[in-house]
């Protein structure tokens, strides 16, 4: 059940709200002052707190202000009539959630809280499931919060103990070799070794001598007798990378190898036993190859057996930021750049790019900043050229402001609309448009009530999402 604090000196109000909200889901309380609120928050606490900016003795944002430091984790939401730009912009800096005008309309009312309070809940679940996975170590290079990636991390950590062969899916740079890392350090075979083989980096005549080894004389160059990856990992962990690369005739043998747990050396005249996990990594759609009949559909149920699929960096737009601070710092540690800065000003560039090489195009370009910044700040055109285009400026779109004034609602509401319609309702798409996160996108589509095409024309509220975006609104130090 969700604690919802209801602070307001009018008792009308105060009944007002309660009534609006009251169900089985909520527990509702009430104080009448700033002052009673702390007390109320110390001994009961609150999961949301809606309080009116104007009030006396603690105001409205005085309070907010008190609950961000002790409590940081309490959503709030102000609520006032005197609706004016000064107040929003004072209440969003602070830190409110939101910020609804009165007369309060009371489906609009249940539909801020009822969304607040699920994504308090999504939140907690994030937080908890990161706690989860930060203890069990091993996954630290795997950064951000978001939960497409932090359910692949769930599941990787659930897996790891275990001694099934896992098939890990995406594309080029989204991390895969760090997921099966991760996956070893947490396993039973953590203290044995690692070992590596990317298929589609060797050439094909030399793989089969690569994965299994052979024997001295098998063939010319053969001066001795050499192990193979598989017979290097004993005890421990083989991750084959790229195994959509692997020609069909090997496939058979790495097939023999996951089944029976034996290599067949070049050269050989018995095979020989081994005990290896197998970590299979591929950017390519193997249901696809064993419907052309390019790679083996035994193989690739044996493979199959625990699939786990890493979202491109398209897919998890807010980890974008966490993305940068991390690479940046680490960089200009690398490169002994720690005075090195990155400005406030140039942040939302990167979140606005699609970034088709992942996370490791990510990491690539920043350190190429680092490296090449001749001054002590980042300037626009220390960046590459895909980042120094910039979106349209508002005087570049004709906008006539009627002399009888606007609703910044409605014009905010009808942007998103003509956005959302410019790309045919395809939130990512329309996010990079408005160089919003697709998070912050759903979360304003759902404020004004725009589902799709045929959205319901609900009536808007007047506050934005306080969000400050991409680091605060601060520059960037790498000691930070």
């Amino acid at each position: 059940m969700k604690r919802i604090l209801i602070v307001d000196d009018v008792a009308a109000n105060r009944e007002f709200i309660r009534e609006a909200l009251m169900c089985r889901e909520y527990k509702i309380t009430e104080a009448v002052a700033g002052g009673q609120a702390l007390e109320m928050m110390e001994n009961e606490g609150a999961d949301l707190v809606l309080t009116d900016l104007r009030m006396p003795g603690i105001s409205g944002v005085d309070l907010l202000r008190k609950l961000r430091v002790k409590y940081p984790d309490t959503t709030v939401i102000l609520l006032t009539a005197w609706g004016t730009v000064e107040s929003a912009v004072e209440a969003m800096k602070a830190g409110a959630h939101d910020y609804i005008t009165r007369p309060l309309d009371v489906r609009e009312l249940r539909s801020v809280v009822r969304r607040v309070l699920e994504q308090v809940q999504i939140q907690a679940e994030t937080r908890a499931l990161r706690d989860t996975i930060d203890r069990k170590g091993g996954f630290e290079n795997m950064v951000g919060h978001s939960q497409t990636l932090l359910r692949v991390l769930d599941q990787a950590v659930r897996v790891a103990p275990t001694n099934s062969t896992i098939l890990i899916e995406g594309e080029t740079g989204t991390g895969k070799e760090l997921l099966a890392r991760g996956i070893h350090v947490n396993s039973k075979r953590s203290g044995k070794p690692f070992v590596t083989l990317n298929c589609g980096a060797i050439p094909r005549e030399l793989l089969e001598s690569e994965l299994f080894g052979h024997m001295r004389g098998s063939f010319s160059g053969a001066v001795m007798d050499r192990k193979g990856k598989a017979e290097a990992a004993h005890g421990g962990t083989l991750f084959l990378d790229e195994i959509g690369e692997m020609p069909l005739d090997l496939q058979v043998k790495l097939l023999r190898l996951i089944q029976e747990g034996e290599i067949e050396k070049v050269g050989a005249t018995a095979n020989a036993k081994v005990d290896i996990r197998v970590i299979a990594a591929t950017h390519r759609s193997l249901p696809e190859m064993v419907e052309n009949g390019t790679f083996r559909e035994d193989l690739y149920y044996r493979l199959n057996v625990i699939p786990l699929k890493l979202p491109n960096l398209r897919q998890r737009p807010e980890d974008i930021p966490e993305l940068v601070c991390y690479f940046f710092a680490r960089s200009c540690v690398k490169h002994s750049r720690e005075d090195l800065v990155l400005p406030e000003r140039l942040h939302g560039r990167f979140s606005a790019y699609r970034w088709p090489g992942n996370v490791r195009e990510l990491e690539n370009t920043i350190e190429r900043i680092v490296v090449l910044t001749q001054g002590r700040e980042v300037g626009v055109n220390d960046l590459p050229a895909f980042l120094q285009q910039q979106p349209a400026s508002l005087e570049a779109i004709r906008l006539d402001l009627p002399s009888t004034g606007i609703s910044l609602s409605r014009l905010e509401k009808d942007v998103l609309l003509r956005a959302l319609e410019k790309t045919n309702w395809n939130q990512s798409q329309a996010a990079r448009y408005l160089g919003l996160t697709r998070k912050t996108l759903i979360y304003r589509m759902r404020k004004f009530g725009l589902t799709g095409p045929k959205h319901l024309d609900v009536p808007p509220g007047s506050a934005t999402d306080g969000e400050t975006g991409w680091l605060g609104s601060r520059s960037f130090r790498a000691n930070d």
